[in-house]
This record gives structure tokens, C-alpha cells and sequence, in this order.
């Protein structure tokens, strides 16, 4: 049974030129050219080949009176005649595609789509429209072969709303992922979309990194917040405390120590001596000898913040005995401004979660327990796990979310192989945490630089990044540009725009040009993950996450209720909406 079967109605032209991917062709006819859309597939011969056709998508779509080339011609070359008796009213109708791959029949005598091009189009060869029962074919081909045990069903194709588009889910985590769309465009409708069939397979693992809330009502998801200031002695079990022993040598410096002053470097030598000094103790009154042996000042080791000021403080009044009686230490008002900033952030209840965590969490063992509740999918609802960060402030959110990528990172990287199960981080809002590095901002620093090393080497060891923002021009190259997938909605910034660009084949620029055309909940998904580069229209959640959009207008229209402005700035001093 032959692939497609074309009359001169499908005819579109001729191909005219071609330059490996990018092809022209010239169409006879007004009547011809009002077939072509751009965005619209094509189908053209290939030599020698009955059953084999390379698929394009249009992408420009031209007609060129003859005089303007004549102009042209004679603007490069004014001494040449470059009439030619050409009829000045005759015109040159050329549409611009570009090639994505090739059908053609496999051994069995059925039709499979590849990527891959063996070979190009000769010169004359015919190219013909895709559309009505041809489209349709060629759509459910695409269906067909999207559709595996290992497919995730996204939507459908915009120019075929019969036919299902999938994803190939293993192509999608296996090399990183991007979702970018401005706001209102449909982002957080299509995480809910993939989480909402991600859940549905027995051992899934999905973490993701909630800033706002938006999807604290999931119900398939188990759920963990950072508490606020007015949480810390509860016994909700959703809470999740991260003890600042947690954080290695280069997070606690970035907190704590402003590397401008002129005493920075001797306030990381003592800051660093002190915390050691007490890891090695606790690990002395355990027996922990293995550890011991093997320890350093990165080791998640639980340890006393309060013994380490004590000591700081010793060191900054300390007076020793000199050849004329006591003078000054080697050390002395050096440390003022360190235990300025330790004192006040280790007494700040909006960072209670990390100084203020009750005593269980600082328990040899706790850490082993957090990891467990943070990466655990054996338990029903744990596939998914949604963390809210949003009670984080804002000055220290890159280090506390790199703290939590880290530390699922090393764990799975020590997990023997044969026990490891693949994981995937979902980042949502990525430039608040991920922004370009600039050098000034040692918080975020740290955070890039996690998150970094997951994006170059996650995958060897089963870690996957799904990095979701609005302002991808604000998002670290670096991460980005190791994303082999893409789905972008909507971007109206021309920046955005340009990075999303820069993020493709250069032979598919030409299809970015729709990014500030796109429906809501329209993408235009672009990758390993996927058959054909397309725009898909992406399915509508079961449950919705919460959306941040207010329809203003609405909103006016309605009578007004007096407002609780007393309330208001009374939950703003207990930091705290409940």
C-alpha cells in the first residue's frame, strides 16, 4: 500500500534549491502558491525512490516580481545586461521550507517517520501539500509511532487536532528539559499536565520546587513546606526543617561572611577551624571512627552553632601575654561584624527552619530521615512530591534550593547502581534562583553551581532537570544550554525570544518566529523527545494548580466588600497568612 497518494491538486512546484536542510521551490502559479501556509508540511520526491519521501516544514512563502531581481542583479553588476528578454510583468513564486526528516517503508511493508536524512531532493523534484486525507495519514503515523510504554500522550497537533502527540518519556527526562512561556501562557497548566501522568506509573519520581504554591492542592502529590516564623513548634508532618549543618563550607560562608571586608579571609580560616573542630567532636562521642577517618568540612555532620559563636566570640576578645604584659590576639575585633550577622540570623525566626529546627533534627540520624521523606516513592502519593518554598526569604532562596538539589544529587550519586531510581527535579520559576552568573552575588553562586553540576552530569547518575521560567534570557546559559528539549509557549520579550533561538538548530529559527503568536496552553515542543518539531495544543489537567492570574475587570465589577487592612498588616508582622 503506497504512503501517500497525490493528484495535481497536491502539486505545489519544483524544488529550485537546496542548501542541506533549507530548500526552494518554485511554484508556476498564483492558483499553486495559494496552497502554501506557512507551517504547513510538505511531502517531495526523492531519486530513485518509490516509497521514500523527505518531509519539510514551510516556512516562508514568497512571490518575487521578476523586476525586482533584474534590480538586484544590476546592483551587483551595473556594466551586465540583465534583461535577458524576460516579460516584466512575470513573477517568480517560491516557497522557503525547511527538512525534517523521512517516511518511507520499512522490510515489513509498513511506513515509519526518521528524523535522520539520507539524502536531499534534486533539483526539479515535485513537492506536494500535505493536507486532508494525506495530512491525516501522515499525522497518524506520527501517532502511531509516538505511542510506545514509554510515551507520555502531551496533547494534540495543532494542524491535526485528531491526531495525539506524544512525547518519548525517557528522551525527555534522560537529557533535561525546558519549559518557557510568559506569563499567562500555560506553563504551570502543562507541569500539571506531565506531573498528572508522571503519578500515575508505580515508581515515578518527581521533586518538584514549588515557590509560589501553586501546587499545593494537587492531590496525587505528597506535599512539603519550609515553615514560617509561626510554624516552627508545630507538629505538622508536611513541615520540612533543613538544619544548618546541612549546608557545606561555601553555603555557610555565603550567608554568613561578606568576603569585601578586610578581615574576610581570616573570618573563613577561624570559621572554618571552629566548625571541623566541633564535627570531629561529635563524631569522637558517637564512635563514628570510619567517618572520622574520612570527614571534612563539607560532611553533613550535625554540630553545635551555638559552641562555634561561643568560640568565635572567645577569639575576637581574647587577650594574650606579651613581652610587656597582656596585649591583644592574633585575632582580636576581627570577628565583630561575623557575629553580628551570625548572632542576628541565628535569632531571626524567618530563618527558624534552619537555626531553630526542633532538637530531633539534629540527631546523627536525621539527615538519613530527611532524605528519605524528600526522595522516597514507595509509600502511596510519593511519586510526585511538591516542596514549597514559598515562607523562604527571598535573600537566601538560591542557597536553600541548591542545598536541596545538592543534597538529592549526592545522595543518588552514592546510591549503588543497581539501587538507584531515576529521579527528576521540576524548577519551577528558575530565574529567581538560576539567574545568569554575575559574579557579584555569592548566594546565587552557590546555587548555579549546584544545579550546574547536575545539568553537565545528572544524567550519568539517574538526576533529571526540568527547568520551567518566564524569563529564560534571565536563566543561566549554562543550565539551559543543556537542555536537549524544549517546550515553549508564548514569549512576547524579544530577549526571551532570542535565548529560546539560540537554543536550536539553526535549520528550525524559522519555526521560533510563532513564539508571540501562540495560544494559551499552545507550545511549540522542539527535541529528542519528539518525532517532528510541532505545535501542540497541550491537554487540559484533571486538577488544575492554583493560578496566580486575577481577572481585573471581573474582579472591579463586582459590589465591594470593606477590606481588613488591620488583618492584612497584622499577618504581615507574624509573616504568616493564616
Amino acid at each position: 500500500m503506497p504512503i501517500f497518494t497525490f493528484d495535481a491538486s497536491y502539486l505545489l512546484g519544483k524544488v529550485r534549491s537546496v542548501d542541506t536542510r533549507k530548500v526552494n521551490v518554485q511554484v508556476k502559479s498564483d492558483e499553486d502558491l495559494r496552497k502554501a501556509r506557512v507551517g504547513q508540511l510538505v511531502a517531495l520526491d526523492l531519486p530513485g525512490a518509490t516509497e521514500e519521501w523527505l518531509i519539510g516544514i514551510i516556512e516562508k512563502v514568497v512571490k518575487t516580481p521578476v523586476l525586482e531581481e533584474i534590480a538586484v542583479l544590476e546592483e551587483q553588476d551595473p556594466e551586465e545586461d540583465n534583461t535577458l528578454d524576460l516579460p516584466r510583468e512575470s513573477v517568480h513564486n517560491t516557497v522557503q521550507l525547511t527538512l525534517v526528516g523521512t517516511v518511507c517503508l520499512t522490510v515489513e511493508n509498513s511506513a515509519r517517520f526518521s528524523r535522520s536524512l539520507v539524502q536531499v531532493p534534486e533539483i526539479d523534484a515535485q513537492c506536494h501539500i500535505l493536507r486532508d486525507a494525506q495530512l491525516q495519514s501522515f499525522m497518524n503515523l506520527l501517532s502511531a509511532e509516538g505511542k510506545t510504554d514509554h510515551s507520555l500522550e502531551i496533547g494534540c497537533y495543532t494542524i491535526d487536532e485528531n491526531a495525539k502527540a506524544y512525547l518519548d518519556g525517557n528522551k525527555l527526562f534522560q537529557r533535561h528539559a525546558a519549559l518557557l512561556g510568559s506569563t499567562g501562557s500555560g506553563k504551570s497548566w502543562t507541569v500539571a499536565s506531565i506531573l498528572e501522568q508522571a503519578g500515575k506509573l508505580p515508581s515515578s519520581n518527581l521533586i518538584v520546587f514549588d515557590l509560589h504554591g501553586e501546587y499545593r492542592k494537587l492531590g496525587y502529590a505528597r506535599h512539603l513546606r519550609i515553615p514560617g516564623p509561626e510554624e516552627l513548634g508545630s507538629s505538622d508532618h508536611s513541615l520540612l526543617f533543613l538544619p544548618y549543618w546541612l549546608l557545606n563550607a561555601e553555603e555557610l560562608q555565603a550567608m554568613f561572611i561578606d568576603r569585601s571586608e578586610f578581615s574576610a579571609h581570616n573570618q573563613v580560616m577561624a570559621f572554618q577551624d571552629t566548625v571541623v573542630a566541633e564535627k570531629r567532636s561529635v563524631l569522637e562521642s558517637l564512635g563514628k571512627n570510619e567517618v572520622l577517618n574520612a570527614f571534612t568540612l563539607d560532611s553533613p555532620v550535625p554540630f553545635d552553632i551555638e559552641k562555634v559563636l561561643n568560640e568565635l566570640k572567645r577569639l575576637n576578645e581574647e587577650m594574650v601575654q606579651g613581652s610587656r604584659g597582656e596585649k591583644q590576639g592574633p585575632f582580636y575585633g576581627q570577628f565583630s561584624r561575623l557575629l553580628l550577622r551570625l548572632g542576628s540570623k541565628v535569632s531571626d525566626k524567618r530563618y527558624g527552619f534552619l537555626f531553630q529546627a526542633p532538637e530531633a533534627h539534629h540527631d546523627y540520624g536525621a539527615m538519613a530521615n530527611l532524605v528519605r521523606r524528600l526522595m522516597d516513592f514507595s509509600e502511596q502519593n510519593s511519586q510526585i512530591k511538591v516542596i514549597d518554598f514559598s515562607e523562604v526569604p527571598a535573600d537566601i532562596l538560591p542557597v536553600i534550593i541548591g542545598l536541596v538539589a545538592r543534597i538529592i544529587y549526592q545522595v543518588q550519586f552514592w546510591t549503588d547502581r543497581d539501587r538507584r531510581q531515576p529521579l527528576a527535579l521540576v524548577c519551577d520559576e528558575a530565574h529567581l534562583y538560576l539567574p545568569k552568573k554575575d559574579g557579584k552575588n555569592p548566594v546565587e553562586q552557590r546555587a548555579i553551581e549546584n544545579f550546574e553540576k547536575i545539568a553537565k552530569e545528572g544524567r550519568k547518575y539517574g538526576v533529571a532537570l526540568f527547568v520551567i521560567s518566564q524569563r529564560p534570557a534571565d536563566v543561566s546559559t549554562t543550565i539551559l544550554s543543556q537542555c536537549n528539549n524544549v517546550i515553549a509557549l508564548r514569549l512576547t520579550n524579544g530577549d526571551d525570544q532570542n535565548t529560546v533561538k539560540r537554543l536550536m538548530p539553526e535549520s528550525l529559527e524559522g519555526l521560533m518566529d510563532t513564539l508571540p503568536i501562540l495560544d494559551i496552553g499552545e507550545a511549540l515542543v522542539v527535541g529528542d523527545a519528539v518525532l517532528l518539531p510541532s505545535r501542540i495544543r497541550i491537554h487540559e489537567p484533571t486538577e488544575k494548580p492554583l493560578s496566580a492570574t486575577i481577572d481585573f475587570w471581573d474582579e472591579w465589577s463586582k459590589d465591594p466588600d470593606a477590606p481588613d487592612f488591620d488583618k492584612s498588616v497584622e499577618n504581615m508582622r507574624r509573616q504568616n497568612r493564616v
